[in-house]
């Protein structure tokens, strides 16, 4: 019996390693038996000699890829096959030597450490180690095993450190006064200068920002801060006026924004700069004292009258004298004026608001010492209304009456339109004229609304007696003072439908009316344009009735129909239009020239072969098209061929009854009176005696 074998690993001997012997009671020596071993890594890893059981290790084992292997052993008879004892397992485990030497996960290890650290896993070698001397660092690490004892094995690593940066640094400038100019004309917003303050620190613990503590000009500059740079930039907050004040000095302080507390007793972390900024002369134009004016004159003004004032001034310390002048691009007409000296504007021509209610001029101001130097500023003029023309009719009326209608009929409702504008809004009044304050025919009803309505007074209007009516009407309105027109509307008579619907205004359509109506009017012109074109299309018909055929012959009719397309000619143009010879194949073979062109030379005519015994219709085409292809008699020019062959004869015989005139004798019809009712006719007109047939 057995349980385990134990092999080392890593065997470096010259022969194979020894693992053990199986060996069972059974075995006498005699070599009757045989030893074999199954399991893991039997026959390659591990061999056994089945003589004598010992088993040997092939090959070199590592524990690392495999600790333990499971085997079984047997032992056979040789001669009967049979075991002699059941198969035993058993185990071989490999025992571990240090081959393996330490190793790290990695080749380099990156490590930051914060500056300024205290106690770590790996310690700082010297007390508050700075990032600003010093910021990278490389450490080798060696690991060894059997606890550092003889005979154990190391591995090495690299470490690179790196020294984070924090916030111990304050800002500092590099000088501690600036100066800077500026004119005094300078825009709003002007960048004068850039400061800067160092911080050694990176990151956002170098940023910082710019303000101003104190200072004479702090409510006429600005500072504001470049987060790229790092900068502070000095802006103009207000106008500069060298007049007023030509130099201003500031305290500018540049402070982090990020402090770290930790260091807050180092000092603070702040600085402060002194910048002083002159203000230089600059010769400025004319100001005006506004930005912009907005007069108001009723457009009733004389011309000549003054209307409004601009005033400028020169910012300059020598103050010198201004002139004033309008801009004629703005002001093409000339309407307007200005005194050179005070600004007083005036008027050239008279105003009307509404043709133009508002006027934009611009003025300009000039230093009379230097032209240069001018400025401009819009100058509103706005016409206000006055109450000067007069109302009128809002659109030409086109009014009629019926003749049927009846008293208090509203026939047109009429609305009116001012030109002026007043400020409490139109109001319209409506009456007769004085002259005639009561009309017999119409009454003028004022809606109160800035409309009236115009009513029938009588029953029933003649357009025999009167057609046309003239109303006056007066309108005017209530602004001050009051203006008034007389407006005059065309009232027609007409005649309407019951329904009031206009149907003729005019005398012409009275005289017919008593005549004949319209719709008898419009059935008589039909008439007439049916009985021309009827007239037309006879003629049309009769100019193209083709002739009849002339019938020469009883044999053929066919060969007798000419007809002639031309003015001359006689009797023999017929052949060159015989149709028989095209009827007839035979013909075609004999030789005649064209009468109907004259060739200029006389070509031998080709013969061929009558070939026309049993011969389809459409071969005889064809064969008369090749011929006549390659006829060199042929004219020169397009010519149509006609062709009547009709092909071999039917076994039914001939159907035509055109040659029942040729007959020898008279066919008998009697046997249509046989075939009943149907062809009664029939037999009647072919079945009779031969008088009647006559």
């Amino acid at each position: 019996m057995w349980n385990q074998f134990f092999l080392l690993e890593e065997y470096t001997g010259t022969d194979t390693q020894y693992v053990g012997k199986l060996h069972t009671d059974q075995d006498k020596g005699d070599g009757n038996l045989k030893y074999i071993l199954t399991g893991d890594g039997a026959g390659s890893l591990f061999v056994i000699d089945e003589n004598t059981g010992d088993i040997h290790a092939a090959k070199k084992l590592d524990r690392e890829e495999k600790s333990l292997y499971i085997l079984r052993a047997k032992a056979i008879d040789r001669k009967t096959g049979r075991q002699v004892e059941p198969e035993s397992e058993f185990i071989i485990k490999i025992h571990d030597i240090n081959d393996n030497e330490p190793k790290f996960t990695k080749d380099l290890y990156t490590a930051s450490v914060p500056e300024m650290s205290g106690v770590g896993i790996i310690k700082t070698a010297l007390p508050d180690m700075s990032r600003e001397n010093r910021e990278q660092y490389q450490v080798v690490i060696q690991a060894k095993d059997m606890g550092g004892q003889m005979g154990g094995l190391s591995g090495t690593t690299t470490v690179n450190i790196t020294l984070t940066d924090v916030n111990n640094n304050p800002p500092r400038f590099p000088q501690s006064t600036y100066q800077f100019h500026s004119p005094e004309s300078v825009p709003l917003g002007t960048h004068l200068g850039r400061i800067k303050a160092n911080d050694p620190d990176v990151g956002e613990n170098a940023e910082m920002e710019y303000s101003i503590a104190e200072g004479d000009g702090a409510d006429m500059f600005d500072v504001i801060t470049d987060k790229n740079t790092q900068e502070g930039i000095i802006t103009v907050k207000q106008n500069l006026d060298f007049e007023n004040k030509m130099l201003y000095t500031l305290r500018v302080d540049a402070s982090n924004t990020h402090p770290d507390p930790r260091f807050l007793h180092l000092g603070p972390f702040k600085d402060t700069a002194v910048v002083k900024i002159s203000v230089e002369d600059v010769d400025e134009p004319p100001v005006f004292s506004k930005l912009f004016y907005l007069i108001e004159v009723d457009e009733d003004v004389k011309e000549g009258s003054i209307i409004g004032q601009v005033t400028a001034y020169d910012p300059d310390a020598m103050n010198n004298l201004i002139k004033y002048s309008i801009d004629r691009h703005t002001d093409m007409d000339r309407i307007f004026s200005i005194h050179s000296e005070n600004g007083s504007i005036f008027t050239l021509k008279p105003l009307d608001r509404e043709s133009s209610p508002w006027h934009n001029i611009t003025i300009t101001a000039t230093e009379i010492n230097n032209s240069k130097q001018s400025s401009h500023i819009p100058v509103f003029i706005r016409i206000l209304d006055i109450n000067d023309h007069a109302p009128e009719f809002a659109m030409y009326y086109e009014t009629f009456v019926c003749e049927n209608a009846k008293p208090g009929q509203l026939i047109q409702t009429v609305s009116v339109m001012d030109k002026d504008d007043p400020p409490r809004g139109h109001k319209f009044f409506f009456e007769p004229v004085p002259e005639f304050p009561l009309n017999p025919n119409f009454t003028i009803v004022d809606n109160k609304d800035n409309t009236a309505g115009i009513m029938t007074r009588k029953d029933g209007y003649s357009r025999n007696k009167m057609s046309t009516y003239l109303l006056p009407i007066l309108i005017f309105d209530n602004d001050y003072p009051i203006q008034s027109s007389t407006g005059t509307l065309t009232i027609r008579v007409c005649a309407c439908d019951n329904q009031g619907n206009m149907q003729s205004c005019s005398a012409e359509a009275l005289v017919l009316s008593a005549g004949l109506s319209t719709g008898a009017l419009i059935a008589i012109l039909l008439c007439v344009i049916i009985l021309l074109v009827l007239v037309v299309l006879f003629a049309a018909l009769k100019r193209q009735r083709k002739k009849e055929p002339l019938i020469i012959s009883k044999d053929d009719v066919r060969d007798n129909i000419v007809t002639y397309n031309d003015e001359g000619g006689g009797e023999e143009d017929t052949q060159a239009f015989d149709i028989g010879t095209l009827r007839n194949p035979e013909a075609r073979e004999d030789s005649k020239l064209r009468r109907d062109v004259m060739p200029e030379t006389i070509f031998q005519i080709r013969r061929t072969v009558p070939l026309w015994e049993n011969i389809d219709v459409q071969d005889f085409i064809h064969r008369r098209l090749k011929e006549n292809d390659s006829d060199p008699s042929a004219p020169p020019y397009d010519s149509l061929a006609t062709y009547a062959y009709e092909g071999n004869d039917s076994i039914a015989d001939s159907l035509s009854s055109l040659e029942s005139l040729t007959a020898d004798c008279n066919q008998d019809y009697d046997y249509l009176s046989d075939w009943g009712p149907r062809f009664k006719k029939l037999a009647d007109m072919y079945g009779g005696d031969d008088s009647d047939r006559d």
